[in-house]
């Protein structure tokens, strides 16, 4: 939100600099981001002053010049070179002065310098339209009015003015602070609350509104109150449409709307400066000369103003003529019934929309306007007749208009304002701070609010109809507390912390372990959206439809759905990088996916990790090998060892329709995620092409498995561990995990580690079979281990594994 300095000191005089005042407004809760100056002309044609050409004749060395004799109200008069063809003896002109650093239309400035031109001295430049940045005509100088005064500032003789511009972050429930207006109610209620001051809110005066003729009237039928509790309309003849005058385009210009013309501009003013939008029809080109305030047929066709045709709604709120839709209702206009160069009758409508309607809609549509932005978050009931005087009167001033017809003001609006009982005691322990009770009322009276009752408990009141944000206790005390201050919140002298001698894991604290770890195991974070396109991940064969959870309001097709896995995300931002000529890609992110088991919604916390690229970074240490699906399961293996979980992980095959090589993850037999390589059909819809492998962990199940597993001590081993290696023939189907579980079955005691660290796969083999090499290691807390021992148990292992996988020992 763009607030001016210059606008908003129409409505108060705060006695303070455009920074002081921005402080004082972020203290109440409206967070100035920043404090701009704003020039309409950069420079501000410092060094530029009105002159008078005294005398003008032909260079002599140059037919195409003039040597003139200038001056420029101080001193002596003094020569300057001027090549324009319009220049002669008499004329009032602007004259940069030596030093002077003018900015022109196309974004380059020059600093005027004492020169000479063909032999003839040149003390500054008589200047052109564009080389002041007033405009694009070079054709000769500038000629001023012959009563323009020599030796006067440009700047205060073009009457220009800069401004500071305050751009307030806005927190999405202060719609009250849409307008300069509210703006200065705020710095108002602080200001004299925290100094004694006494500032007024110097409101608009709509007191000489009144009806000229009774040349046109409009009738008005609204069919729907609940979308539209309040609606009024006058209508305004004699309309003359063109530019607005000077103060006006300032004051758009400041806040960084462009002028279009004197109609569009008042409306676009009114609701910049008391928050409530208007709209502007030209009368002539509504049919039927009524005004219908009714829900869209399905698939009713709409040309917009930005001539587009849109689809519309059977929920979508029009404002129509008798036969087809004039405007989408608090959302955009129609190219139809805008307004002209050639509109000389105007129906203006100032309305209060239901929040929810203008949402929907707007979203639907994919259109973000001032108005929508304003209605969608709640508007001031109240304004909406006080609002359309203020623009009435305002075309009155700027266009000619005539108020031809009185206010339609249909109002189902509710007549009893929000109420709310505030305890002393409540918002003492709120607040942290004790405020005496005559404080308190003295800042809710400053913000309009109402004091029903009051007794030594506490207070009732009533809430401003503008403030659609407060409803309950704790918002009147948000209220009170930042008008007084939170900066006068007390600190403790001390701060007594109770000795923590464990804290125990949460989800919090074991997601900040995970992400520190894995971002040392060289990992970098993501955050994708939550949304995703449901008819993409129905057609990936993941999830069915009705394990979606669907989007009542979706912002478009492509993202209707909550995300029921991490995937689409991840490769979304793999993509993205990708394209960027980023190969070598190791991301993380943590988030909730979200699924439907019947009637229920199913929410988890989800760790999800891709990998893709070169296993390591390209250098001459290092081959060109790519991270393939052994390499995430490492990942989890060791993020698993970190947890303290590494002994409880069994890997079980996955059908999946995403993934190939799939596998479940599995602590205690219970399911804690998947892994598995992308299948190519996957990699091609998300514009990713390289492999990518992918796995996905439950955040709670991991938690759930620490809190079961006790964390216990042993001692470092003092006696030396023997290492053993058998190299067996399997069927293809045999698994290492499957061995490991086989091995520690055969022997509980000695066995410490089981590793694999050959594969051979080729026609030296029989078909169907494969050679694995493993390792083994063996270990006794309290003997050093005898050959005989060793021999035994390594005796038991291949035993296992030739009777229950039929594994041959090759010599």
């Amino acid at each position: 939100m763009r607030i001016s300095w210059n606008w908003l000191t129409q409505y108060v005089e705060p006695g303070l600099t455009p920074q002081q005042a921005a402080a004082i407004l972020t203290s109440t809760g409206l967070e100035c981001e920043s404090v701009e100056l704003h020039e309409p002309i950069k420079g501000m044609l410092a060094g530029v002053v009105v002159g008078q050409v005294l005398e003008c004749r032909k260079h002599p060395d140059a037919d195409r010049l003039s040597v003139t004799l200038v001056d420029l109200g101080s001193g002596e008069p003094v020569q300057i070179v001027c090549g324009a063809p319009n220049v002669a003896a008499g004329q009032k002109v602007l004259v940069a002065t030596v030093g002077a650093n003018l900015c022109m239309t196309d974004g380059t400035c020059i600093i005027i310098k004492k020169s000479k031109i063909r032999g003839q001295e040149s003390h500054g430049m008589i200047c052109a339209e564009d080389e002041l940045g007033l405009g694009q005509s070079h054709d000769g100088i500038l000629v001023l009015d012959p009563t323009a005064v020599v030796g006067t500032p440009a700047a205060q003789h073009l009457g220009l003015h800069s401004d500071h511009v305050l751009e307030i972050g806005l927190t999405p429930n202060r719609t009250d602070a849409l307008g300069h207006l509210g703006v200065a109610r705020d710095l108002i209620a602080a200001q004299n609350h925290r100094t004694g001051a006494t500032l007024e809110l110097k409101l608009p005066d709509v007191s000489a509104f009144a009806q000229d003729d009774e040349a046109r009237t409009v009738p008005v039928e609204v069919h729907d109150a609940k979308a539209c509790p309040r609606y009024a309309g006058l209508m305004l003849t004699g309309i003359r449409v063109g530019p607005s005058p000077k103060w006006l385009q300032d004051r758009l210009l400041a806040i960084g709307l462009k002028p279009i013309n004197n109609v569009v501009d008042v409306t676009n003013y009114v609701q910049h400066e008391l928050g409530q939008p208007l709209h502007a029809f030209d009368a002539d080109q509504l049919e039927g000369g009524r005004i219908v305030v009714r829900k869209a047929a399905a698939g009713e066709p709409f040309l917009t103003l930005d001539e587009k045709e849109r689809t519309l709604d059977a929920d979508d709120l029009v404002i129509a003529d008798a036969t087809k839709p004039a405007c989408i209702a608090g959302v955009f206009g129609g190219l139809r019934s805008g307004v002209s160069d050639a509109t000389t009758t105007v129906f203006l409508e100032s309305a209060c929309f239901e929040a929810s309607t203008i949402r929907r809609t707007a979203r639907r549509h994919a259109l973000n306007t001032d108005a929508s932005f304003r209605f969608e978050r709640g508007v001031d009931p109240e304004i909406t007749v006080y609002a359309l005087k203020r623009a009435a009167l305002l075309l009155k001033e700027v266009a000619g208009a005539r108020i031809s017809s009185s206010i339609t003001d249909i109002d189902h609006t509710a007549k009893h304002r929000s109420e709310v009982h505030l305890k002393f005691a409540d918002l003492e322990r709120l607040a942290g701070l004790h405020i005496p009770a005559d404080q308190v009322v003295h800042i809710l009276e400053l913000l309009d609010f109402r004091i029903r009752e009051r007794n030594a408990q506490g207070l009732h009141v009533q809430v401003p109809a503008y403030r659609v944000d407060v409803h309950r206790p704790a918002d009147v005390v948000e209220e009170v507390l930042r008008i007084h201050g939170y900066d006068h919140v007390p600190l403790p002298k001390h701060l007594q912390l109770p000795p923590v001698l464990h804290e125990a894991l949460t989800l919090e604290s074991l997601r900040a372990q995970v992400g520190h770890h894995l971002a040392a195991r060289g990992l970098r974070e993501v955050m994708t959206p939550s949304l995703v396109s449901g008819e993409r991940v129905v057609k990936g064969g993941s999830h069915s439809a009705e394990q979606l959870v669907t989007l009542a309001n979706a912002l478009s097709a492509e993202l209707d759905v909550l995300r029921p896995t991490m995937l689409p995300g991840l490769l979304g931002a793999l993509a993205y990088n990708l394209n960027r000529q980023q190969r070598d890609l190791r991301f993380f992110e943590r988030g909730r996916t979200y699924t439907k088991d019947g009637d229920r919604i199913v929410e988890r916390e989800t760790l999800g990790l891709v990998i893709t690229g070169r296993r390591e970074r390209e250098s001459w240490r290092s081959d060109d090998a790519k991270s393939d699906l052994y390499d995430l399961k490492e990942e989890l293996e060791v993020l698993l060892e970190r947890l303290g979980l590494a002994e409880l992980v069994h890997w079980e095959p996955l059908g999946h329709a995403l993934l190939e090589k799939a596998c479940t993850v599995l602590l205690k037999g219970r399911p804690v995620g998947l892994i598995g390589a992308v299948r190519k059909p996957a990699l091609k819809a998300a514009d990713v092409n390289q492999p990518v492998v992918f796995a996905e962990l439950d955040e709670q199940a991991l938690l759930d498995a620490c809190h079961a597993q006790a964390v216990g001590f042993t001692e470092v081993p003092r006696f030396p561990s023997v290492r053993r290696d058998l190299s067996l023939l399997l069927e293809q189907g045999v698994r290492f995990e499957q061995l490991r579980k086989l091995a520690f079955n055969a022997e509980r005691k000695l066995l410490r580690e089981v590793g694999l660290f050959d594969v051979y796969q080729g026609d030296k083999l029989p078909a169907g079979k494969k050679s694995y090499a493993l390792s083994f290691t063996l270990q006794d807390a309290e003997r050093t281990l005898t050959d005989e021992q060793v021999d035994k148990a390594m005796g038991r292992i291949r035993q296992a594994f030739e009777k229950e996988l039929g594994a041959e020992l090759r010599r």
